[in-house]
């Protein structure tokens, strides 16, 4: 999914990547099978009192406001029907517009203090919370509210932060997710799109794609991209990474099986390829079995 951020302050990149992952793993469960986007404003509580005042007649801050682009019916979402959702088609971000989000992160660290939870995990909530509003969902009534609610801890779970923090993320959300990742491929010389899924131990996923360079030794892969993500926000253990390319398998190649050998040797490696219809599993040992290592 495409996120247009706007931020009126500098925001921590782990909070931003975990957001992107929940948007993502949102369309998925929603079962929407194009791309969509939605621009994301990130302000402090001044900004959002103001914008609540003006649009809902209420003078106080809140920690979320969604603006859809979309009436739905009642109890229609955007997944029951695509063919009206296909009318809200951007051509410059070449997808289809749900609407505008507006989170406080004022409100984001009250929250996430009150409820003893990270910051990242309070802001993916609130995201996944805004975007099932995009997507025709409500909590006026007491059955639309559980309805919701379903939806937002289908989503939560499969990204490994549900209410109980219990990191069950299944194969097919990280083989989804990096499918995902795929079409954010910067691929114009090789015309080899791939994406990268890396789930780490302590229940966090970071995405990734590959990104190639005129020079061509500058391209990096997505493997690696998305380690890199992950080490430069304090990762460092990681049990399974899901790869996904187009008509043929993309197993990683040795660098990053180097790379990924620096900090799991015995991660788990997801290959899936043709639209999700073909899936193979080894182990980074099965496929790089004598890693290069530096005795100190």
């Amino acid at each position: 999914m495409k996120l247009e951020w706007n931020l009126d302050f500098p925001v921590n990149s782990g909070l931003l990547s975990l957001m992107q992952t929940a948007a993502d793993q949102t369309l998925l469960t929603e079962g929407i099978p194009f791309p969509c986007c939605a621009s994301v404003r990130i302000c402090d509580d001044k900004a959002i009192r103001l914008l609540n005042r003006e649009f809902r007649g209420m003078d106080s801050a809140t920690d979320v406001l969604s603006f859809p682009s979309v009436a739905w019916p009642e109890g229609v979402t955007a997944g029951k029907q695509p063919s009206r959702l296909k009318q809200e088609y951007d051509e410059m971000m070449d997808a289809c517009f749900l609407g505008d989000i507006v989170i406080s992160l004022d409100h984001v660290k009250a929250q996430a203090a009150e409820y003893g939870h990270s910051e990242a995990r309070e802001s993916a909530y609130l995201l996944v919370h805004s975007l099932c509003h995009l997507m025709g969902y409500d909590h006026v009534k007491e059955a639309d509210q559980k309805m919701m609610r379903v939806q937002e801890e289908a989503v939560l779970s499969a990204i490994g932060i549900s209410r109980d923090d219990s990191p069950a993320v299944s194969d097919e959300t990280m083989l989804m997710l990096a499918r995902e990742a795929m079409k954010r491929s910067y691929s114009p010389y090789s015309r080899y799109p791939v994406g990268a899924a890396l789930h780490a131990k302590d229940g966090r996923i970071f995405t990734g794609c590959n990104i190639e360079n005129a020079s061509l030794g500058a391209t990096i892969c997505a493997e690696r991209t998305a380690m890199v993500k992950a080490v430069s926000e304090g990762a460092r253990e990681f049990d399974v990474i899901a790869i996904a390319t187009g008509d043929t398998p993309g197993w990683p190649c040795g660098i990053c099986r180097q790379f990924m050998s620096e900090f799991s040797p015995d991660i788990r490696v997801l290959v899936t390829w043709g639209e999700g219809a073909h899936v193979e599993e080894s182990t980074l040992q099965k496929i790089l079995p004598h890693q290069f290592e530096l005795k100190g």
